[in-house]
């Protein structure tokens, strides 16, 4: 069963697909918000909850590989697309856009709440790790120009005397910088602050001033 507060979103002009995915889906305890097209799920404001969507490809005006399209610079929500007459370069199109199904209708009820199942799972894991990608960062900038500096030197595999003379300090001001460090990024081993640092993607400044 999902988190309480997630959202399966429906948008599909067919209201006997909506009304019959509806009802599926609420059977299986999920919170489902039906739209009969493009446009009004686009002008919808979805509350910042876990959240999946089931998008029929074909309807009038705007299709489900445009809506796809203009939801990639939203908020992120994982996308299964569903059709009556599915076509190669339109599953590829879809996939390549990031989508976690493709399913051909008439819809077969497990396979359809698995790929719910799986939608919301990827959704999960994407908040968590936004979260902690938000969390590393507001770490990092915590650190002073200095430090930020140094960071990328030592976990580049340089030492700390190897840091001083690429800074043009000393090898003492380098350790305490170690240690400040340390301390603000939360590691708890140095090995911890290279894998840290990893996930921020680093590079080691190549216009030092040495004679700061």
């Amino acid at each position: 069963m999902g988190l309480l507060n997630e959202m399966v979103y429906i948008v599909d002009d067919d209201l006997t697909v909506c009304d019959a995915l509806s009802s599926l889906l609420r059977a299986n305890g999920k919170n489902v918000r039906a739209l009969s097209s493009g446009a009004e799920f686009l002008s919808f404001e979805r509350r910042d909850a876990g959240a999946c969507l089931i998008l029929d490809l074909r309807m009038p005006g705007m299709d489900g590989l445009e809506v796809q399209k203009l939801i990639s610079n939203q908020p992120s929500i994982q996308v299964i697309f569903v059709t009556g007459r599915g076509d190669v370069p339109s599953t590829v199109r879809a996939m390549k856009g990031g989508a976690v199904d493709f399913l051909t209708k008439p819809i077969d009820e497990a396979v359809l709440l698995a790929a719910v199942e799986h939608a919301l799972e990827r959704d999960r894991i994407a908040r968590c790790e936004a979260l902690e990608h938000a969390d590393l960062l507001g770490r990092y900038h915590s650190l002073t120009p200095r430090e930020r500096e140094v960071l990328p030197l030592l976990a580049s595999g340089l030492l700390n005397k190897q840091a001083a003379w690429e800074l043009g300090i000393t090898e003492y001001t380098v350790q305490i910088h170690r240690g400040n460090i340390m301390r603000k990024m939360k590691a708890d081993s140095f090995a911890t602050l290279v894998r840290l640092a990893g996930k921020l993607i680093l590079e080691p400044s190549t216009a030092i001033n040495r004679n700061m």
